[in-house]
């Protein structure tokens, strides 16, 4: 019998993060909501990284907003029948590292609260969200490389395409996680 995986529940109370789920609104690429509940929830070694993350954030002055994290697969074939581009949504036969619950899309916020500057928003499935784009402002530039700073430290990997994707290296070797509304906690 296999164990079935730990998601845990990261909130504003339990963690010190801003959480705005666009996924659970209709403010995402796809122009509808695709949760049916909006909850944050990541592995437990995902949450452990997002913690060191969390204090490093705070510690230059920053707080991380979260728009994503856990994706369960149907969510996962929603983006992908919506744009099946596996630039920037991966395909269900290789699986999401979000439907793993390694993955996380977030920014940093300003002691305002205000979202700096990343010179797109997140969701722009376009090639300027790429991290390294050349021709961005220099204050773009900062800013992403002060959310990379802070999520390599704590133990993230990025992709390229998405200044907002972050994940757990080795992530590929888990399993999907099933954690669909419909039904109980279940690995595919």
């Amino acid at each position: 019998m296999t164990d079935t995986p730990s998601l845990i529940p990261i909130t504003p109370e339990t963690h010190g993060v801003d959480i705005d789920l666009v996924y659970a609104t209709s403010r995402n690429l796809t122009g509808k909501p695709i949760y049916q509940a909006a909850h944050c929830l990541l592995l437990a070694p995902a949450e452990a990284a997002l913690k060191r993350a969390i204090g490093y954030a705070r510690d230059a002055g920053f707080t991380l907003r979260i728009f994503d994290a856990y994706r369960p697969p149907q969510a996962q074939q929603v983006l992908w029948d919506f744009l099946p581009d596996p630039t920037y949504i991966a395909d269900l036969s290789r699986g999401s590292n979000h439907s793993r619950g390694t993955a996380l899309d977030l920014t940093l916020l300003d002691a305002n609260g205000d979202e700096l500057d990343m010179g797109t928003g997140f969701d722009a499935m376009t090639i300027e969200s790429e991290h390294f784009h050349p021709g961005l402002p220099e204050h773009v530039q900062r800013n992403r490389l002060m959310l990379l700073g802070v999520m390599h430290a704590a133990g993230f990997a990025h992709i390229k395409s998405e200044w907002w994707h972050y994940e757990l290296p080795g992530s590929r070797a888990l399993p999907l996680i099933d954690n669909s509304e419909s039904g109980p906690l279940r690995l595919m």
